[in-house]
């Protein structure tokens, strides 16, 4: 009787034992970092709060739980979190899946990924919301946005511009000062009276809202609309030297390409379409084999 009570206490001791969720946030702060290469591809970070652009995503392992992001959060697979090569850290991005219309917000707190031709990185979670399935990818559209972002920047702490986080700002008292009448004057008081309530409004509504952390699972449905897959292997002020790259990646079939409306046009690099993700792939792979390390797959 005593075995079996002391096995059914076991039993019940095991089934109370859950793995610890991720810790919080701690040392989470706002950081840009210095150019890098990864996966054989130089990215070099920087600030962009209106960026909007569309690519190839890819699905974050999950065994990463539990390690630091690039900005000193807490990697959690089940949350809705990515990683993009040069965005700054943390940023609140929108992203679009151009191939079924779903449509997600998520936390950017991370490098990579590590694969290239992918311009976003996807927590498990975030890919099964847009239906990718693990391992697997998608023609996405991401757009930052500007106003929580911006938030975040102002909110953290940041080794790259030291002392730039603010305090919200208190809301602020409205005063008047009663002045003596000057010669002919009725109602002078009126004179430094400031509306009634409407500056500490102002001032309140100065200070940063922050987005949610985690953020909500909220889910939109948008059209679809995949694209073409191009690769992008470099732009230049000058036409000449974009036509010495494309003649170095002559046997991928590069051209150059003129844009811009600007005074002084600008020529870029270009290879396909492609008729799949694995020929982009591949073309991919031949661009970096050359020795140009800033190839892009783009959808368009």
């Amino acid at each position: 009787m005593k075995q079996a009570a002391a096995v059914a206490l076991a039993l019940l001791a095991a089934g109370c034992i859950r793995s610890a969720p991720p810790p919080s946030q701690p040392s989470a702060r706002y950081t840009l970092g210095e150019p890098y290469a990864l996966g054989g591809v130089w990215s070099y970070p920087r600030e962009d709060f209106s960026l909007d652009d569309s690519g190839i995503a890819a699905v974050l392992p999950r065994s990463g739980r539990g390690r630091p992001t690039a900005n000193g959060e807490i990697f959690d697979p089940d949350r809705l979190v990515g990683a993009h090569r040069t965005l700054q850290l943390p940023a609140i991005v929108a992203v679009w899946n151009l191939e079924n219309g779903r449509e997600i917000r998520i936390r950017v707190n991370d490098r990579g990924p590590v694969q290239p031709g992918r311009i976003l990185g996807l927590s498990p979670r975030a890919a099964q919301l847009l239906d990718i399935p693990p391992g697997g990818a998608a023609q996405i559209r991401i757009r930052v946005e500007t106003a929580p972002s911006q938030a975040l920047a102002r909110a953290l702490p940041s080794p790259d511009r030291p002392g730039m986080a603010l305090a919200p700002v208190p809301r602020a008292a409205v005063e008047t000062e009663a002045l003596a009448p000057l010669p002919g004057a009725r109602e002078a008081t009126r004179i430094r009276r400031a509306p009634s309530g409407r500056v500490a409004e102002t001032i309140a509504d100065s200070a940063p809202v922050l987005p949610p952390d985690p953020l909500p699972e909220s889910l939109t449905q948008q059209y679809s609309r995949p694209g073409r897959l191009l690769v992008e292997a470099g732009n230049f002020f000058r036409r000449d030297l974009a036509q010495r790259q494309a003649a170095q990646l002559g046997g991928l079939g590069a051209r150059v390409e003129p844009f811009g409306n600007g005074r002084q046009p600008q020529f870029r690099v270009r290879l396909g379409p492609y008729a799949d993700l694995a020929a982009a792939d591949r073309a991919v792979a031949g661009v970096l084999a050359a020795g140009l390390p800033e190839a892009r797959l783009l959808v368009e």
